[in-house]
């Protein structure tokens, strides 16, 4: 047998959805009644239900024999835009603890996470280190929702596998993004803030591992991913910070410091968008990656506009390496408020820029938005919607909010 036939047959092993069902049943979940002998069944296209029948609601409370450990009944995880998404279930699971920890690895990868995390590292740590994850997280996440929508593998048959969450149902699976970002951001982390702060190497290594490990296996976990999808993902994450760690300082450098720096950066990422949106129809995949672009662009704006106006300076090479500071109830305290006030400042950001843009966009195309959720399925309203809207986020968060903090003394 040749290597590329040793592989193939690897690859196909890695995508078997059993091995999928075989880690869930492992970690206490199970589906509704009769599901393990689905496992005989064939594939369903992007992880429907098989035969194109969805499982009737209250079908999930599985009845144990007497003695067996308690089992705790939940509803997948489910967004504004998966409501009507085909294929959910209710499952049952034995350990709560396992269900919100790979909850939390899952969260890892998410919105959520991300406005929480980026500003913190922004107002409270290390504008400089902030910039640079963003940039490498903007092309990680870009390039693994377009090969998304080039290979076209689709999610994890169910049954066997138990859908936990519909998140992002409707998008295909192979590389798993999650598991990209999930990889990028904490070695990336590690290889930027290292020598640059001080602190023992060991610690960051061990963090970026536990890190990249819990997000990785939450999307097996949660049904979403197989596991050639996940190996795929860390894989390729490594490969995309190979290639840009080396320069990020270049891409930095640029947006700060070239004259027409903004408009070169908003043009490069509304074309690359717009691409984006020519690979596959309708998925939740092409606003996020509208929805990561604009983020991308809005931050390297605001990053040229405080350049330019001499505000928030990075701190000079000589006083590197940074220390961390001790804790204290005041900088914690500050750090808190910066996160609180900020956060609440791009949220409204985030919901005005909504409120203005969709209807904007359908009234410019033409395009009814009685229903916005069909409307957002236009790509007319999609892109400028997500983009503009996000992109004022990332300008908020870089300018706008860091001039509030001077205004009201808590730079």
């Amino acid at each position: 047998m040749s290597l590329g036939q040793r592989l193939a047959r690897l690859a196909a092993h890695l995508q078997d959805p059993r091995k999928v069902a075989a880690f869930q049943r492992l970690c206490g979940v199970e589906g509704p009644s009769g599901w393990a002998s689905a496992e005989q069944r064939g594939s369903v296209a992007n992880g429907g239900p098989a035969g194109g029948q969805a499982h009737p609601a209250g079908n999930g409370a599985v009845s144990g024999a007497a003695g067996t450990p308690r089992r705790w009944t939940r509803r997948p995880r489910r967004n504004s835009l998966t409501e009507e998404e085909d294929g959910s279930q209710e499952f049952a699971t034995r350990s709560r603890f396992l269900y919100y920890l790979f909850s939390l690895g899952t969260e890892l990868g998410n919105e959520l996470f991300y406005i929480l995390f980026f500003p913190f590292c922004i107002w409270n740590v290390d504008a400089w280190l902030g910039r640079r994850l963003i940039i490498i997280w903007v092309w990680v996440m870009y390039l693994g929702q377009c090969t998304k929508d080039v290979i076209r593998w689709p999610r994890p048959a169910s049954p066997p596998v138990v859908k936990l969450e519909v998140f992002y149902n409707s998008e295909y699976s192979m590389p798993s993004t999650h598991a990209m970002s999930g990889t990028a951001i904490p070695l990336a982390l590690l290889l930027l803030s290292y020598g640059r702060w001080q602190y023992p190497f060991v610690f960051g290594l061990i963090l970026a591992f536990c890190w990249c490990s819990l997000v990785c296996c939450s999307r097996i976990y949660m049904g979403m991913h197989s596991v050639l999808d996940v190996i795929a993902g860390f894989l390729y994450a490594i490969l995309i910070l190979l290639v840009f760690h080396p320069i990020v300082d270049l891409i930095d450098n640029f947006n700060l410091t070239y004259k027409y720096a903004p408009l070169i950066i908003i043009s490069l990422h509304l074309a690359l968008g717009i691409f984006s949106f020519t690979l596959d129809t309708w998925s939740t995949s092409r606003g996020d990656t509208a929805q990561i672009l604009g983020c991308g662009a809005g931050v390297a704006c605001g990053s040229h506009v405080n350049y330019i106006l001499g505000l928030q300076l990075d701190p000079p090479p000589h006083s590197l390496p940074l220390s961390l500071s001790s804790l204290t109830v005041t900088v914690f305290g500050k750090a808190i408020l910066r996160l609180l006030i900020g956060v609440i400042v791009l949220l409204l950001t985030k919901v005005a820029m909504k409120k203005a843009t969709i209807p904007l966009a359908c009234k410019i195309f033409r395009i009814p938005h009685e229903d916005v959720r069909r409307a957002r399925q236009c790509m007319e309203v999609e892109l400028p919607y997500r983009y503009i809207t996000y992109g004022m986020v990332g300008f908020s968060l870089m300018f706008i909010v860091p001039c509030l903090f001077h205004f009201i003394g808590l730079s």
